[in-house]
């Protein structure tokens, strides 16, 4: 058994949609990479109080992806948590979902400059890449927008190419992740985790209920 899929889950569904969101993941051949959330957005706030270094900050908020997943993991029976790529894989062959601590992997591949352009998002999107798994961000809109969803006149798009979202002043995803998506010439689907029927019928192949908003992202 393989992994099919990175489910990157937003910081900002952290509790109870992360929580629940990772049980409806069971037997899905997905692993689960959590972000920071509110542990890392305090980093941020600190940093622009602080001016702390960019590998400070770096490996710190990489620290509160590590919490977020020990959290979710501690309420999902049928999950457990990884420290490793063999470990992912091992753990997804027990039948079990794989949290992935990220941290260690990150160290000892260290991908990425560090900044604050590289979030959960792009770390996803490395791990999907070293699996050879596709990528879903998982986050609390229904995907991009041409601006923020709340502002008027903010339109919903189900399908962008990466070179365009490289023109984006913000978005509901990291300003690295269409970079990332154009070299490893890959895919990526942003979906509302709010709604895990959503995710399930983008990654099961037995659901065909497409009848809701998602974006796609186009790397290739």
């Amino acid at each position: 058994m393989s992994i099919k899929q990175v489910v990157k889950i937003g910081g900002s569904l952290f509790p109870e949609h992360a929580v629940e969101l990772a049980k409806q993941l069971e037997n899905t051949d997905s692993v689960i990479i959590l972000g920071g959330g509110e542990f890392a957005n305090l980093i941020r706030r600190y940093d622009s109080e602080m001016g702390f270094s960019d590998e400070a900050n770096h490996w710190t908020a990489i620290d509160c992806m590590d919490i977020i997943a020990k959290l979710v993991n501690d309420k999902v029976e049928s999950a457990k948590l990884a420290y490793s790529i063999d470990e992912v894989n091992e753990i997804s062959d027990e039948g079990f979902t794989p949290i992935f601590i990220v941290s260690e992997f990150l160290k000892s591949e260290d991908p990425f400059e560090c900044s604050w352009d590289v979030t959960s998002d792009s770390i996803a999107a490395y791990v999907a890449h070293t699996l050879n798994a596709n990528l879903l961000i998982v986050t609390d809109v229904n995907g991009i927008y041409t601006q923020e969803p709340k502002e008027p006149g903010s339109t919903f798009i189900s399908e962008i190419d990466a070179t365009t979202m490289l023109t984006f002043q913000e978005s509901s995803i990291d300003a690295m992740l269409p970079t990332l998506l154009l070299r490893y010439g890959t895919d990526c689907y942003v979906v509302n985790g709010k709604f895990p029927e959503r995710v399930r019928s983008l990654i099961d192949d037995n659901v065909d209920d497409y009848n809701f908003d998602y974006t796609r992202i186009i790397g290739e």
